[in-house]
């Protein structure tokens, strides 16, 4: 089974969201500050980390940017912020997911194990995508589902498991243009809801790594009220 990370200095979170993982059968790390956070990275495996924003010494989102440096395991924030900017900030700066405390822990749950099955599907190759293509190169673009390797223009691009997820459902259907409803639905395992613009910050995030001009981009195009496409 996983390997969680818990980094929360509200040691009564950290023990509830710890019992009902276990209870699972994941193998939890707890650390309640950011630099104890650092050393367990250092010294365990871990498959996915559940970060909280506010830390009594390094704050969550500066412990995102650290993690995605190296990792590119999934990341759910831990929130007691309500604001968009402070959801938006998680995501644009590589956290895969984010919830508002207070929380349902049987909701932690079920959205740890819909990021690690997104993480299995997309970067270990799960055998019921064996008879699809696993790399597509075109336009200077190459992307490998195999090796969670993305190349534009010879240029490696660091993407996080979500990124790369969207980057690699788009190639997979260049030419029509995929609905954002559709996009978020296949890469998020979600129901997509009205307000949801998590799509377009994920989006707005990868131009910014492919280095393009979000109102004339060479790749990502937006058809306005529907949803994105990549042309053939």
């Amino acid at each position: 089974m996983a390997n969680i990370l818990i980094v929360d200095d509200e040691k009564e979170i950290a023990d509830l969201l710890e019992l009902y993982l276990t209870n699972d059968g994941f193998t939890v790390y707890k650390c309640f500050c950011g630099e104890d956070a650092l050393h367990c990275l250092k010294t365990k495996q871990i498959d996915l980390a559940l970060l909280d924003v506010m830390l009594p010494d390094i704050d969550g989102f500066s412990l995102c940017r650290t993690i995605r440096e190296t990792s590119y395991f999934p990341i759910i924030m831990l929130t007691a912020k309500v604001e968009d900017e402070s959801k938006i900030t998680g995501l644009t700066i590589g956290a895969d997911d984010y919830i508002t405390k207070p929380f349902n822990p049987l909701e932690v749950i079920a959205r740890v194990k819909t990021q690690l099955r997104r993480y299995t599907r997309y970067n270990k190759n799960g055998g019921a995508e064996t008879e699809k293509p696993t790399v597509y190169d075109f336009k200077g673009l190459y992307i490998n589902q195999e090796t969670h390797k993305c190349l534009l223009f010879d240029r490696e691009l660091s993407l996080t498991p979500i990124e790369f997820s969207i980057l690699w459902y788009l190639c997979a259907n260049r030419g029509r243009v995929v609905p954002s409803e559709e996009l978020f639905e296949a890469v998020w395992g979600e129901k997509f809801l009205d307000s949801n613009n998590t799509v377009m910050t994920h989006i707005g995030r990868l131009r910014e790594k492919m280095h393009e001009s979000a109102r004339h981009p060479k790749f990502i195009k937006t058809v306005w009220g529907v949803g994105y496409q990549i042309e053939s």
